[in-house]
């Protein structure tokens, strides 16, 4: 049940932001917070990633739900074997997922805004964040933690 009120409080803040960029700034419109560095810029995102497969909303939404499926029925069935990063993980990546497919579902596009103009040229929004924060923690369980156990267990 709490991974549940964390995947709503998760979907919860990324639907606010995104409702109020919707709500408060034109599409392309930028307000610096940083000057030069880290701006809220409105973008109205219509593919996925880095702005691929733009306009191929179909496919995209297809993959999104087959993967949101897929996620959340792993998680469920490997509920017990999941170490409490990995769950993390998956709840955070299916948090991000479900983010971006409501934008997709009722607005047809994905409301982006975090512009780290002295990073990169890429526009993004909160969802993204939680994607990229559970791939991190599951990568981190795979390749460091996980390692970490089984050495542990073969010293017993």
């Amino acid at each position: 049940m709490i991974y549940i009120v964390l995947i709503l409080i998760l979907v919860g803040a990324d639907q606010l932001s995104k409702y109020l960029i919707d709500s408060n700034m034109l599409e392309g419109e930028t307000l610096p917070i940083i000057n030069d560095f880290f701006h809220l810029t409105y973008v109205k995102n219509r593919g996925i990633a880095f702005g691929m497969f733009q306009g191929k909303l179909d496919i995209i939404s297809i993959a999104t739900i087959i993967a949101i499926v897929a996620i959340a029925y792993y998680l469920y069935k490997e509920r017990n074997k999941l170490s409490m990063v990995e769950k993390m993980g998956f709840i955070y990546i299916l948090a991000g997922a479900i983010g971006n497919m409501i934008d997709r579902a009722f607005r047809g596009f994905v409301v982006d805004m975090v512009d780290f103009r002295g990073i990169w040229s890429y526009v993004f929004n909160l969802a993204d964040v939680w994607i990229n924060i559970g791939v991190v923690f599951v990568l981190l369980d795979q390749l460091i933690l996980r390692k970490k156990r089984e050495t542990e267990e073969d010293k017993k």
